[in-house]
């Protein structure tokens, strides 16, 4: 399964990369949700690898939902074929192709592939995180005021009640500084590497959350809800750490809920 993930993101990646900057076919799921043709063959690649390798296994991927073997299958593809879709469409290189793997209701693997900077991240549970085949962990930073955070905002953000922008002004006051990249799966890599010391959003989808949260895990931090319970997979808003810096982004994230 591995071994088919990697070359499946591989894929995938060298898909978006070769329609980079050229004219696509670009839809709306809403009114700033985009997906696009390159969005659909990148997901049509993969699914088509996992489901002749795996026919047993289920597939839960952003633009198709879920597809494959039944609901109550042991192995199940959490997919997110262009994550960074609206940069991808811009033009702006920071984008990415996320796979993740559970069995029964757990993600045990997880690979997330940077096409533009051929950058390859591989997480299994108990075995550690790597960037490229060499170990990653997370940063020593700390305290917050120290630290650099990313962040990213739902799609529905002209509709929603909670946007996400008082906290982002709450970190902006609290932190080094706070950045916005445009793909959580991306920004919990680059907390995983050290490059980011926290990151936290809102309105996160399975596929956003899955490989990421993994490897940030397998690199030495740590994922929860807003609150510190317990992150899963379902849970729409992630927070993860370099966890020296955890319970102050928690203080933080609180002072809109009192």
């Amino acid at each position: 399964m591995l071994e088919l993930a990697i070359r499946a993101a591989r894929e995938a990646g060298a898909l978006l990369l070769d329609n980079l900057g050229r004219r696509i076919e670009v839809s709306h799921k809403g009114p700033i949700d985009l997906v696009t043709e390159v969005d659909l063959a990148s997901e049509a690649l993969i699914t088509s690898l996992i489901t002749t390798h795996f026919p047993r296994h289920a597939v839960l991927a952003e633009e198709e939902g879920a597809s494959g073997a039944a609901a109550g299958a042991e192995y199940r593809w959490l997919v997110d074929p262009l994550d960074g879709t609206t940069n991808y469409a811009h033009g702006y290189p920071c984008f990415c192709v996320s796979i993740g793997v559970e069995r029964n209701g757990e993600v045990f693997l997880g690979v997330v592939f940077d096409p533009t900077r051929d950058e390859l991240y591989v997480a299994e549970r108990g075995g550690g995180a790597t960037l490229n085949h060499r170990s990653i962990r997370v940063s020593e930073t700390a305290p917050l005021a120290s630290s650099l955070l990313v962040t990213g905002f739902p799609y529905s953000i002209s509709e929603e009640k909670f946007t996400n922008l008082d906290h982002f002004h709450d970190f902006s006051l609290h932190g080094q500084a706070v950045r916005r990249d445009g793909s959580a799966a991306l920004d919990l890599c680059y907390v995983a590497s050290g490059r980011f010391d926290g990151f936290w959003e809102l309105a996160l989808k399975p596929w956003d959350t899955a490989a990421g949260a993994l490897i940030v895990a397998e690199a030495g931090g740590k994922v929860t809800k807003f609150d510190g319970g317990r992150f899963d997979i379902q849970t729409p808003e992630c927070l993860a750490s370099n966890g020296r810096i955890h319970e102050e982004m928690i203080a933080v994230l609180a002072r809109r809920r009192s």
